[in-house]
């Protein structure tokens, strides 16, 4: 059994893996992290092997107080992963989108693959179907959009997500939910249109804590899956044991 940890910049998930199959998910605070692996290691006492990747601020330390129970293996841009990295500043990448570009290819052989995750940030990474990464995009997730109307003037609130009523904002209120929800909706479209545009045998997956939501809302077809990441960790490790 395997252990996946994805540490992002807001919270901590993991899931349990026998093989390819998801026994458990599990999500919690950066601050519950020794307790709740514990919990997980106690329940689940099969597991040999904890992955980690971070893009937080949780160093290695934290994980190798397991390595007595557990073989820690850290993901790191210098493993081997199943595509050719094209991406100009390689070591720059995030290990969260080397791995979401890991999974796509593993999962959805010969073919285009953007990989679309909406979380903290929304990240875009594009893998062709002669399996070359070429790069993508980054822009402000939700959260994100919302605090920075808030903190970069000086009259607007500060506000939680809610579904607009309408396009057209009756309200400051409304106004800041129209322009910051239709319009996360509307830029993904249209970087997808233009993929689209572009590019043939073409599959998106749509991924992160907004998933789900956006899911239901894009014009475009999409598979959605909130745990990709997860399970392209425990993919991409196994073909790391396969391959090294």
């Amino acid at each position: 059994m395997v252990l996946t940890i994805d540490v992002g910049n807001t919270r901590i998930k993991g899931a349990v893996f026998e093989n390819n199959t998801a026994l458990e998910f599990f999500v919690f605070d950066k601050n519950q992290l020794e307790k709740r692996i514990k919990d997980i290691l106690n329940k689940f006492e099969k597991i040999t092997d904890l992955v980690v990747a971070s893009v937080g601020n949780i160093g290695k330390e934290s994980f190798l107080v397991f390595n007595n129970d557990v073989n820690v293996c850290f993901l790191t841009n210098e493993d081997c992963f199943p595509f050719t990295n094209k991406y100009a500043t390689p070591k720059t990448l995030g290990i969260d989108r080397v791995v979401l570009a890991s999974g796509a290819t593993l999962q959805y052989p010969k073919q285009n693959r953007l990989v679309i995750d909406a979380g903290t940030c929304i990240t875009y990474d594009f893998v062709d179907e002669n399996d070359n990464y070429l790069g993508g995009a980054i822009s402000p997730g939700l959260r994100l959009r919302y605090e920075a109307l808030h903190n970069y003037t000086a009259k607007l609130p500060l506000l939680t997500f809610e579904e607009p009523k309408s396009y057209i904002g009756n309200s400051t209120p409304e106004s800041i939910h129209s322009g910051v929800v239709n319009g996360f909706v509307y830029e993904i479209d249209g970087f997808i249109d233009q993929y689209k545009a572009d590019y043939l045998n073409f599959i998106i997956i749509l991924t992160g804590g907004d998933a789900l939501f956006l899911a239901k809302r894009l014009k475009n077809t999409i598979f959605a899956n909130s745990n990709f990441l997860l399970e392209s960790l425990n993919q991409t490790f196994q073909y790391k044991i396969n391959n090294d």
